[in-house]
């Protein structure tokens, strides 16, 4: 779906409201690791998707924190509005991080394969090397 700027400030605005109440707000040491990678407000602004991630072994707990937590974070989210309609919080785990830090891991384990097999590479090269001194006593 294509963004506009309206709705992409909209969005900022309620991810910035949200991590700031996460911080300041809420006092669920579940939620205490938590960061709000996203949001995404619908177009009346009735439902708001927050994206978020976790450390990797705390995912239950950060998803029973939000559904403990969630209807004093909208009331406070209301609060921090001037929107008319305070939206409906729905909290989705972000996978791209855990996928980033994936594909992180897969690169840096490749790289250290190449450089592996550069260094058994050039020391064979070395035992093949032309012995050029025969060729001048001819």
């Amino acid at each position: 779906m294509k963004q506009s700027n309206a709705n992409r400030k909209t969005n900022e605005q309620a991810r910035e409201i949200l991590a700031n109440i996460l911080l300041f707000e809420v006092s669920d040491p579940r939620l205490s690791m938590v960061t709000i990678t996203g949001c995404e407000v619908s177009f009346d602004r009735s439902y708001c998707n927050v994206f978020y991630t976790a450390e990797p072994g705390t995912y239950e707990g950060a998803a029973a924190g939000f559904e403990a937590a969630k209807g004093r974070i909208r009331s406070l989210m209301g609060r921090s509005l001037s929107w008319r309609v305070t939206p409906e919080l729905r909290f989705l785990l972000d996978p791209s991080v855990d996928e980033a830090e994936r594909i992180a891991r897969a690169l840096a384990a490749d790289a250290e394969r190449n450089a592996a097999s550069a260094a058994k590479n050039a020391g064979s090269n070395l035992d093949d090397t032309y012995d050029w001194e025969d060729d001048e006593e001819d």
